[in-house]
């Protein structure tokens, strides 16, 4: 420094008095796939690209709003569509239960069909996003077998074991059936990198559509509505007959995509006639049953942002549930959580004056005693990419004793922030973690003549206590 001063004069020299530092990355940033729509921001189609938003509202601007599901009627039976779009309902739930910040990649408007080939492929564009944290694909359980169900899950899990900084959360395909029609299918077709996914059952039944939401115009065979409410139709009083006739021969001839009138002659029928009421409620019922994969994605959000991902997601209530759609007992669950093949499924229950929980909160690696706890998986992916991501700046630094000092204080000064906060286990930060560098203890003098740095971390990650035993006995009289 000194040799380049050649004037007489006052220099000043500053110097950087703290040492690098490990920056958290964030932990629950979901990535959605599925159909909407439309795809439009400012006049640009953004069909096929991953693109953040931060609000429902956001999401309705851009990509629109819940597709028209059309149910038939047919012997007093309400059958839903062949085809059922469920991304915008996932959002919402994602909202309610404490989303924030998400990717949504639409792989197009809503159509004839839900592409398992389409779904696949639109997970491969994340590759080149650093963000995401929870890969979510509704629509999965919407397409036509089990199998290409299954062949999209085993996608998002491969794809999350190649990124090594994701989670995949999956529903259970027909999981508003009971355990033996469903799960045993699911455990057979879901097979490889288990320890980076977690799946939720049963469905639930929801309250997320409204009853302004669900109109005849959600009826494909209209005739057949106008008939069940005529052939209803008291005879008495006459004058009130006439005007429930009078709506029927009004809805029987409306145009469903006239919105006003729709609303109009839905709002008189729903006051003037049970019977459509009724109907009309059958057909939300239907709507409102929904894989809880949107709202497990808003519950991690939550958690993570309110204690930290280290905290397991469960034990917390569903919001905008009425209850779930198979009502599990003790024994039912017993299989689910931990079965014989390791692939435990989280269950989500009622407790009476407790309301809807999640309870549970194993990977699909049950068998692991290193990855059996989703908060274990996730906290661990927190880690490793926080220090990787900061490790960058040290690439092509001499490899020597003082970039090992360095770099070896910003990993223990981050590890000593997350243990503050209730992040790793121990009563002290020794107890906690273990941070070795250097030349005879994680290198070799070919190591380093070879350009490699080799830093081992240890953590001591914390479990969630789910089997809470509390022994009682009698002891004799003492006064």
């Amino acid at each position: 420094m000194s040799a380049s001063y050649k004037t007489p004069g006052v220099y000043l020299v500053e110097k950087d008095a703290f040492p690098s530092s490990v920056v958290e990355v964030a932990t629950a940033i979901p990535m959605f796939i599925g159909y909407t729509e439309k795809a439009e921001y400012k006049g640009q189609s953004v069909f096929n690209k991953p693109f953040r938003i931060s609000s429902f509202a956001e999401y309705r601007a851009v990509f629109g709003e819940s597709a028209l599901m059309r149910f038939t009627l047919e012997d007093g039976k309400v059958t839903p569509p062949k085809v059922r779009f469920r991304l915008f309902d996932a959002i919402r739930m994602f909202y309610q239960n404490g989303g924030a910040s998400c990717y949504i990649m639409s792989v197009g408007p809503y159509g004839e069909e839900i592409s398992e080939k389409a779904l696949t492929e639109a997970i491969v564009p994340f590759e080149k996003e650093q963000e995401p944290t929870l890969v979510v694909i509704p629509e999965a359980v919407s397409l036509e077998s089990a199998d290409a169900c299954a062949n999209v899950q085993n996608a998002m899990l491969a794809h999350c074991a190649k990124m090594k900084n994701r989670f995949a959360i999956l529903d259970v395909y027909d999981g508003y059936k009971e355990p033996r029609e469903c799960i045993s299918d699911f455990r057979e077709k879901v097979t490889n990198f288990l320890n980076y996914g977690a799946v939720y059952y049963p469905w639930l039944n929801t309250s997320v559509v409204q009853s302004n939401e669900v109109t005849f115009a959600n009826v494909e065979n209209v005739d057949a509505l106008a008939k069940m409410l005529t052939d209803a139709v008291p005879a008495e009083p006459a004058t009130k007959a006439e005007q429930i006739k009078a709506e029927i021969d009004k809805m029987a001839a409306a145009d469903v995509k006239d919105e006003a009138a729709v609303q109009t002659i839905h709002r008189t029928l729903s006051v003037i006639c049970p019977n459509y009421a009724t109907i009309m409620d059958l057909v939300r019922e239907q709507l409102n049953l929904m894989p809880p994969t949107g709202a497990i994605a808003g519950i991690y959000t939550m958690v993570d942002n309110s204690i930290g991902v280290w905290k397991a997601p469960a034990n917390v209530g569903v919001n905008g549930v009425i209850s779930p759609a198979i009502n599990l007992t003790n024994e039912e669950q017993e299989d689910l959580n931990v079965p014989i093949n390791g692939k435990a499924v989280n269950a989500i229950r009622t407790f009476v004056g407790d309301g809807n929980k999640v309870w549970g909160a194993r990977t699909l690696d049950g068998n692991s005693l290193d990855w059996r706890y989703v908060n274990v998986r996730r906290t661990m992916i927190m880690l490793e990419e926080s220090i990787k991501l900061a490790s960058k700046a040290f690439v092509f630094e001499p490899n020597t004793a003082n970039t090992w000092v360095t770099m070896k204080g910003m990993i223990n000064n981050f590890l000593t922030s997350i243990w503050k906060r209730g992040g790793l286990a121990g009563s002290s930060p020794a107890d906690a973690f273990e941070v070795y560098v250097g030349l005879g203890e994680t290198m070799t003098p070919e190591d380093i003549l070879e350009g490699i740095l080799r830093i081992t971390v240890k953590v001591a990650l914390i479990r969630p206590a789910e089997f809470i035993e509390i022994t009682f006995q009698q002891q004799q009289q003492k006064s």
